[in-house]
């Protein structure tokens, strides 16, 4: 039985903040609306959940009352039955709440930085990577996100010797977090002659971006800024002039670097924001840390030197090996079709963090 208390506290605390959003003040605050407005979609779903097990639970007990009142047969066996349909569905929805309550990743609601670099397999892993970014656009697309590239090495071929982007929009990293890792791709290259099957690798890496600049402070003194010509595709100069920008964090030893725009002030922005959210990935890696020996079960161990998934062309197959999940399905995935594979890589996390509430 859960919490009667808990929950009335949580559907009060969202009909509260259901009202709150109509107050002429809040709305005059763009932030503050907008904050308040996703920390309700954010419990909407939970306050629905718990309006509704606290409503069967009252009826459950007004329906026990009437039974043990009742003393026609007739009107018992009516109780009875209404009863036990009342008992079941409270059963029912017991474990979908416990589920919701389970503690929430915070960052979950954060855009992300992703970026992608090719590992082994030179020219067929740069061409690789090209098609990962493309891979995320177009789910990026399906959600109604929106993804902008920040930093671009492209290579002939059309690959990537290295591909920095950013996605914007609802619950981005609680998607997006489970592809930090090593990408294999196993196909014949367009260049193979022979018609060999080819393995290459490719490392992305999922980074929560910081929204404020308060939350990830940053010292000016902490950082070494170097500035430099930008260069394009093959080392041809895309500019004369050193509008390129190279930051090195000196406490951390972190390093970014943006050429992307041809402003140095754009560059450096960029290179701030990518830094930032460099900083705020290892604080979530530091805070990982701190629990993973109580969650042996966790999907992944965030580790992107470890190979999460396999591409395998061959047999149009794709191959989620934290879960040991095969779908004959690979075209559609590298068109963006990404959400059974993130589906099933949620539903696993969500068990684990369910075993060990109940451990």
């Amino acid at each position: 039985m859960l919490d009667l208390g808990r929950l009335r506290e949580i559907v009060a605390q969202f009909d509260e903040l259901t009202e709150k959003l109509c107050d002429p003040d809040l709305l005059a605050d763009t932030n503050r609306y907008k904050a308040a407005a996703q920390q309700r979609a954010g419990m909407e779903t939970m306050a629905n959940q718990c309006r509704n097990y606290v409503e069967l639970s009252d009826q459950h007990d007004e329906v026990r009352a009437e039974l043990d009142k009742a003393s026609d047969p007739e009107m018992q066996a009516m109780f009875k039955e209404e009863f036990a349909d009342l008992k079941q569905q409270i059963e029912d929805l017991e474990p979908v709440i416990r589920k919701l309550m389970l503690p929430k990743d915070p960052f979950a609601g954060k855009n992300v930085i992703v970026e992608i670099r090719p590992a082994a397999g030179g020219d067929e892993a740069a061409i690789f990577a090209g098609d990962l970014f493309r891979m995320y656009s177009k789910f990026a697309e399906k959600h109604e996100w929106t993804c902008s590239i920040m930093e671009a090495q492209a290579t002939d071929l059309g690959g990537f010797k290295e591909v920095v982007f950013e996605i914007q929009g609802f619950e981005v990293y609680q998607h997006m977090k489970y592809e930090s890792g090593v990408h294999r791709v196993q196909r014949v290259p367009e260049t193979e002659a022979q018609g060999r099957i080819h393995t290459s690798t490719v490392t992305v890496a999922v980074l929560p971006e910081a929204e404020t600049v308060d939350e990830v402070p940053i010292d000016a003194k902490d950082l070494k800024v170097d500035t430099y010509r930008a260069q394009g595709a093959g080392g041809q100069h895309v500019n004369k002039t050193e509008s390129a920008i190279r930051i090195t964090h000196l406490p951390t030893g972190v390093v970014v670097a943006c050429q992307d725009e041809r402003s140095q002030i754009q560059n450096r922005e960029r290179a701030m924001r990518i830094l930032r959210a460099k900083l705020l990935e290892a604080e979530r890696e530091r805070i990982a840390t701190e629990h993973a020996e109580a969650r042996r079960g966790q999907v992944g161990t965030g580790d992107r030197s470890e190979k999460i998934r396999t591409y395998n062309y061959p047999q149009s197959r794709v191959t989620d090996h934290r879960i040991g999940l095969s779908i004959m399905n690979l075209p559609s995935i590298v068109e963006g079709e990404l959400d059974e594979i993130v589906g099933a890589l949620q539903t696993a996390e969500q068990e684990a963090l369910l075993q060990e509430a109940n451990s």
